[in-house]
């Protein structure tokens, strides 16, 4: 049985999409300083210290990492291998705008995959509302001409975003899987995120590697920026944010938790402004309604 929608709970539920909206932003500021890659893995890699005193027992022999690897690293490769890395790279040729309105397209997603691959029934107003989630997608790719549809002149950071998307609304149909889990391992929210991140972070460094091999990018510009760059997005948008989430999900269902986290696309937006001189255009706006408007109408009730 949920709670009621308090103003302690609110408060909870605000925390993750401005830490989300924080990443994208730092991300962007700090493209310069270190490959997006190895950021995703100096990142986890620093969450995984942060991590460690609260849940090291997953380590130990016969702990849910042994006994439950296949279904652990399948959850650490889709998520802090591929979704966060797919969002660093995007924030290369893309916008914290841009990136985080795609990326509130999820319902979309999440509504193909569930009904191609887990037999998740298809209802019209989900339909509907993935509809205009699509819509408002496109008038982001667009950047507000619809000419630049018919001609295909995306900005590749869009489309890499797309497919972190893609990636993230696969992990999430995954974590409904609760049968899956070891018994009590969801109470321990720290176990659990620890469970992904160390195989995770195997993913990251494999992903890490590769791009200083075959890319061959310039050398990390270690400073003082980038530290504390580090220090946000390990303990910001990864560990507190999902603690946050966990909380806000316990306290009042994943349904009404979901509308908190179209205000990523305005935290982002206000952000990029501020510290990065990119104010948010009138199709970016357009599109924030699309996406909200798809979610709503996804999240009503039949009567």
């Amino acid at each position: 049985m949920h709670s009621p929608l308090t103003l302690r709970t609110i408060a909870i539920l605000v925390v993750p999409p401005l830490m989300w909206s924080g990443n994208a932003v730092v991300g962007r500021l700090v493209g310069s300083l270190v490959p997006p890659i190895t950021l995703n893995f100096l990142r986890w890699a620093i969450a995984f210290l942060v991590l460690l005193p609260l849940a090291a027992w997953v380590l130990r022999p016969g702990g849910p990492l042994q006994t439950h690897w296949r279904r652990y690293a399948l959850l650490g490769l889709l998520s802090v291998g591929l979704y966060n890395a797919l969002q660093y790279l995007a924030l290369k040729t893309s916008t914290p705008v841009n990136v985080t309105l795609v990326g509130a397209s999820m319902p979309a997603f999440t509504l193909m995959i569930g009904t191609l691959f887990f037999g998740q029934a298809l209802a019209l107003r989900s339909l509907l509302g993935a509809l205009l989630s699509i819509l408002g997608v496109g008038v982001v790719l667009a950047h507000g001409d619809i000419t630049r549809l018919a001609q295909v002149q995306f900005v590749v950071g869009d489309l890499y975003m797309l497919v972190a998307t893609a990636t993230w609304a696969w992990y999430s149909w995954l974590l409904t899987r609760t049968d899956q889990d070891p018994p009590g391992l969801r109470a321990d929210w720290a176990a659990f995120l620890m469970v992904q991140v160390v195989p995770g972070l195997a993913w990251a460094g494999l992903f890490a590697g590769a791009e200083w091999a075959l890319a061959d990018p310039p050398p990390i510009q270690w400073g003082g920026p980038l530290a504390a760059t580090l220090a946000f997005v390990a303990i910001g948008p990864a560990v507190l944010a999902y603690r946050a989430w966990g909380l806000g999900v316990q306290r009042v269902g994943p349904g009404i938790a979901g509308v908190f986290s179209n205000l990523t696309p305005l935290f982002a937006a206000v952000m990029s402004a501020a510290f990065l001189g990119e104010p948010p255009q009138w199709h970016h706006l357009a599109a924030f309604g699309l996406i909200v408007s798809g979610i709503v109408v996804s999240s009503r009730k039949p009567s």
